[in-house]
């Protein structure tokens, strides 16, 4: 039988903890655990459950990274401003809580670099502020005052679409240069609220939503017009997003009933994952990428906490190799 340095060309290294970043077929001895492992990649996607959010809470926003996500506004009873802090283990509340409480809000941007804009206080807010890492300042309002709108990009460059102005559903596009919003001529094909958006400001992606009835349509925002592509396979509003206009997540959200289903975008079709959510919720809230993803909160019902995160197929894995 070969060796595995005559297969490799390097001995099994001994190491007290795992590479940070193992490479696929890298093999290692953990002499802390005192157990054999190796880099791999996950076989198909899964959902693992996380820490609790602090406040528990539905409709809303979020932004960020599976490690480093932020959750504000949404409601817990009254609405609430609270902003959360995720560091990829645990939650922390952040002393600056946002100057509107609102749920039903668009978000965009990162955990030191956040933007939130409209939502219900009620009346419903076109009231745009924007996160350094610590607190909260007040920015130029949308030109469209609405809730139930998706939001995604960055602070400097985000990006606001779809909703419920307060009489009717709305296709309005907005995108925000770091000071004040200017409304797009390219409005959404398929007019809807509770809709979900991921990418960036030139490059946007947005599916589900309420008509009513519910929609699986999904649209690609290019900077200047939107454009149908396929719907999502389970057709559902107020469900959480994650990702870029052509590696996109979907799950959760409203039939009704409420739905766990997972699904991926690839840039042209939606493919569902065997793996659902642990938990079947609506109007939650998203962070991450297609590949490493982040739900919490949402209405569970009533107000939920429950923090899950997501592991695409393909992404590096840590395996214990064990005697067959």
């Amino acid at each position: 039988m070969a060796d595995y340095i005559n297969i490799r060309g390097q001995n099994i290294e001994v190491v007290a903890s795992d590479p940070a970043n193992p490479t696929v077929g890298q093999i290692w001895y953990n002499s802390t655990s005192n157990t054999l492992k190796g880099g791999g990649v996950t076989t198909a996607g899964t959902w693992a459950t996380g820490n609790n959010m602090n406040t528990a809470r539905y409709a809303l926003a979020g932004a960020g990274t599976q490690t480093s996500a932020l959750a504000f506004g949404g409601n817990n009873g009254p609405n609430t401003g609270a902003t959360e802090e995720y560091d990829g283990t645990s939650w922390t509340t952040n002393p600056g809580s946002m100057n509107t409480a609102r749920n039903s809000l668009g978000g965009a941007g990162t955990q030191t670099a956040a933007l939130g804009f409209g939502g219900d206080v009620p009346p419903f807010t076109a009231a745009t502020e924007e996160y350094d890492g610590s607190t909260w300042t007040n920015s130029n309002s949308l030109n469209t005052t609405r809730a139930y709108l998706a939001g995604c990009g960055t602070q400097t460059a985000g990006l606001a679409f779809g909703g419920y102005n307060g009489t009717a559903p709305t296709g309005a596009t907005e995108e925000y240069d770091g000071n004040s919003w200017a409304t797009s001529p390219g409005s959404l094909n398929t007019v809807r609220n509770g809709i979900a958006g991921a990418g960036t400001q030139t490059a946007a992606l947005g599916f589900g939503g309420n008509l009513p009835p519910r929609t699986g349509a999904t649209e690609e925002y290019d900077g200047t017009s939107w454009t149908s592509v396929n719907s999502l396979n389970t057709v559902r509003a107020f469900l959480g997003n994650a990702g870029t206009q052509t590696a996109a997540l979907a799950f959760g959200g409203s039939i009704p009933p409420q739905t766990a289903a997972t699904e991926e975008y690839d840039g042209i079709s939606w493919t569902t994952s065997p793996a659902s959510m642990s938990t079947a919720r609506s109007s939650l809230g998203g962070a991450g990428t297609q590949a490493s993803a982040l739900a919490f909160a949402g209405s569970a019902p009533p107000f939920g906490a429950a923090t899950e995160e997501w592991t695409g197929a393909g992404s590096p894995q840590t395996k214990t190799i064990t005697a067959s």
